[in-house]
């Protein structure tokens, strides 16, 4: 498992279930992973450090947590030495790490999205935007760590973020292109599909919450929580979802001869016209996958093994009926700048079902000890038969976890109209 947030525990823990896997090592791996797994003190941005290790131990499947290591091309590297690899290659990863590809695809094939037009001259962005009527979206066109996108509520507010991703390169070379899109309202949505490039397989759905702050308040983050099933979902919308969004996107992959192996994620608003497509992502979401997961029923090895090899019309992929939430403990200052190293108390106080995925987290210097290493730092999820049910759960949980700073979301999937 390459990567070292709460999304790849999640996985790590995931797969540490299934009979057929007799180890699991997680390079970098947190504080969380080295409970159930190998830790692997090895940088997870050296691909060719990688390949030596999974190589060196004899790895029969790599599965891939970040998006900028699928974008470099990890993928067609494991392939091209025999390594059975869970991922997009580098070429089908382009319908997340450009947003500018992606949109022309979405255009050229008919898929429901924004209006939107990109740009790669600072000059020509900054008098098109003069033109437009706010609220509009600015999004970087590349990679941003999900920082890339600002809703701006006036002009001057849309203008100052072409500034800071044009011309002050605050995102680096993510903003040498921009994609000016209409502003869609509805009720916004994560949606999920294994594919192996001819079969696509749904998985359950999920929403989850960028804001900082309670009420959806303050700066984009990388995400604070996450509920499974949305509150909203219907089969109705799920077919409608699947037929012309997912199955037409992994079709015109292939028709643009980019086959698409993996899982495809679409960030989707629900209005009143019907799904539209936000964006589009190569892999696994961060937080929605620790909502999703716990809810398979199905061996995710022999899912991720029918997806590299072909052959995941063979497989029948059950899911439970349970609700799942998640709420993300946060560092203080976060998304801005924020300190680490502090002890974390209360991890053994928890109720026995409730599930607590790593992501800033470090084995510290004492026998026990998890330190915090990041800006987000835990998730605490729980299941239940109801939405409501799970919420309670681990909200009564949560308050027994503690850290300097900590912070975290009170509203997480608490349905009301205009949250959630």
């Amino acid at each position: 498992m390459v990567g070292g947030g709460a999304r790849e525990h999640t996985l790590v823990w995931k797969l540490a279930q299934s009979p057929k896997v007799k180890e699991v090592y997680a390079a970098p791996g947190n504080a969380g992973t080295a409970q159930i797994a190998r830790n692997l003190d090895t940088d997870p941005s050296n691909i060719e450090g990688l390949a030596k290790v999974a190589r060196g131990k004899g790895i029969e499947l790599v599965v891939i947590g970040p998006e900028a290591l699928l974008a470099e091309g990890i993928v067609d590297r494991f392939q091209s030495i025999g390594i059975p690899t869970f991922g997009p290659t580098k070429g089908a990863t382009q319908i997340e790490s450009s947003k500018a590809f992606a949109r022309g695809l979405m255009q050229k094939y008919g898929i429901p999205c924004p209006r939107s037009v990109s740009f790669s001259e600072y000059s020509q962005a900054k008098e098109y935007v003069k033109q437009q009527t706010p609220p509009i979206v600015i999004k970087a066109d590349g990679l941003a760590a999900g920082k890339g996108v600002t809703v701006a509520e006036t002009i001057p507010q849309a203008l100052e973020a072409l500034v800071n991703i044009m011309e002050l390169k605050t995102l680096g070379a993510a903003g040498d292109r921009v994609v000016i899109e209409e502003y869609l309202s509805g009720k916004e949505m994560s949606s999920f599909v294994f594919t192996d490039s001819k079969t696509v397989v749904p998985m359950v759905s999920a929403c989850d919450y960028k804001r900082i702050y309670d009420e959806d308040k303050g700066a984009n983050s990388g995400g604070m929580g996450s509920y499974s099933p949305p509150h909203f979902y219907t089969p109705e919308l799920g077919k409608a979802v699947t037929e012309t969004i997912m199955k037409p996107a992994i079709k015109a992959m292939e028709k643009e001869k980019r086959l698409y192996h993996g899982v495809l994620y679409g960030g989707l608003m629900i209005t009143n016209e019907g799904p539209r497509v936000l964006e589009f992502n190569a892999r696994f979401g961060d937080p929605e996958t620790q909502v999703i997961l716990p809810r398979l029923k199905t061996d995710l090895v022999d899912i991720l093994l029918a997806v590299i090899n072909g052959s995941l019309d063979q497989i029948d992929v059950e899911w439970s009926e349970d609700a799942c939430v998640g709420v993300v403990m946060a560092s203080g200052g976060y998304p801005g700048s924020y300190k680490t190293g502090f002890p974390i108390t209360g991890l053994d106080s928890l109720d026995k079902d409730i599930m607590v995925f790593h992501a800033g987290t470090k084995v510290g210097a004492e026998p026990g000890q998890v330190l915090t290493s990041g800006g987000r730092v835990l998730s605490v999820v729980a299941t239940a038969s109801t939405l409501a049910e799970a919420r309670e759960k681990v909200y009564a949980n949560i308050a027994r976890i503690h850290f300097e700073g900590c912070h975290y979301r009170k509203d997480i999937a608490l349905i009301k109209e205009g949250v959630g």
